[in-house]
């Protein structure tokens, strides 16, 4: 059972990298479908649900890979987080600089995916570490509790605005506004304000822990019944609190990545898990999962695979916009339409990159970043 929970879990990745990768990536951003964007501020569209599901599996990751750690020191454990921690915001900074020319390094975004999951990784790791695991669910409150605190004690006037939240405050104090996101726009004008930001990490420690509180619930369960059972009530459960919370003053926001936030993705993706337990587990629908499995295997390379090769092929200097935007203008959107045309330049994309991803798999090379 461990062995196929764990192709679970794989599968579940490779699911998310893909999504991952196809809304990173429209043919054409001037055209693409409305549950492939961001909401704006508060909601929450398809795209929104991407990052946090990713981050939810982390936490399912690390029920797998912390298991057995009786034995092992936890200063061993800890400088080992932490080493994995730093070489994953170094790939994150570097996709971030890439291709280094064109960004004076006074201008480099500080924070991203990368760095998001690997401060969420590392404080959730010392949680795990050092607190014993009866108190892991109600710290998890505890900490999505705090952050709602601090956001609505230490600003008064608009605290969940974009202009004026604490998480905007504490990025342009600690970095400077040059090295944060800049694509955001009020009144028609550019803002700084980083949806990865510092203070913000704290409600994807929620995700992170979530997903390893419901792996611990699930991993002694003798039937896969109980397992879907357990998960299910487990999600419904954690839906039920974040749409509460939305209504009653803490709005669902992924830029701000609010508690709420945390805890209805946290839950529709325990939901999305118990369904990959019946499928694979119970009923043994495999063979479609081949392709997610490759890319589960070897999830965040896969990941910077993607953004490297888009970033490469919008500087070969190919058409207005560059190989992968010109190849989506005069071939594929002459075929598919404009906003279909954009989507299937995405699907293309992802299975260009899945290519990169499965020479890795094919060669039996796991990349645990």
């Amino acid at each position: 059972m461990a062995n196929q929970r764990l192709l679970s879990i794989d599968v579940l990745r490779g699911l998310t990298i893909a999504f991952m990768i196809i809304v990173n990536t429209p043919g054409s951003y001037e055209y693409v479908y409305a549950p492939l964007l961001h909401s704006p501020w508060d909601g929450c569209t398809p795209t929104d649900l991407v990052f946090p599901f990713f981050v939810f599996i982390v936490g399912l990751s690390m029920a797998q890979s912390m298991k057995n750690i009786e034995n092992i020191s936890k200063s061993s454990l800890t400088a080992k987080a932490f080493k994995r921690m730093l070489i994953i915001i170094g790939i994150g900074l570097l996709l971030n600089w890439f291709p280094f020319y064109t960004t004076n390094i006074a201008d480099l975004r500080i924070f991203g995916v990368l760095q998001r999951i690997a401060l969420a990784y590392f404080l959730s790791a010392l949680i795990i570490i050092y607190i014993n695991e009866k108190w892991h669910l109600l710290l998890t409150i505890a900490i999505l509790a705090l952050y709602f605190i601090l956001l609505m004690a230490f600003v008064t006037d608009g605290p969940l605005d974009l202009m004026t939240n604490l998480v905007r405050k504490i990025d342009i104090a600690l970095v400077g506004e040059r090295h944060l996101y800049h694509h955001y726009k009020f009144e028609g004008n550019p803002v700084y304000f980083d949806p990865e930001g510092l203070l913000s990490v704290m409600g994807s420690i929620g995700n992170v822990m979530f997903g390893f509180i419901l792996a611990g619930k699930i991993r002694n369960l003798a039937t896969n019944f109980e397992k879907i059972k357990t998960a299910v009530l487990y999600g419904i459960i954690l839906v039920s609190i974040g749409v509460a919370w939305h209504f009653l003053g803490f709005p669902i926001n992924k830029p701000i990545w609010s508690s709420s936030y945390a805890l209805l993705t946290s839950g529709l993706c325990s939901l999305l898990f118990a369904l990959m337990i019946y499928i694979i587990d119970e009923k043994k629908w495999q063979s479609w999962a081949f392709p997610f499995k490759v890319f589960g295997m070897n999830a965040l390379i896969s990941y910077a695979l993607s953004e490297l090769i888009a970033i490469g092929m919008g500087m070969l200097p190919i058409g207005e916009g560059g190989l992968y935007a010109t190849f989506c203008a005069q071939v594929v959107s002459p075929i598919f339409g404009l906003y279909l045309g954009s989507f299937v330049s995405a699907i293309l994309f992802t299975a260009f990159t899945w290519l990169f991803a499965y020479g890795l798999y094919k060669k039996g090379i796991f990349i645990k970043v």
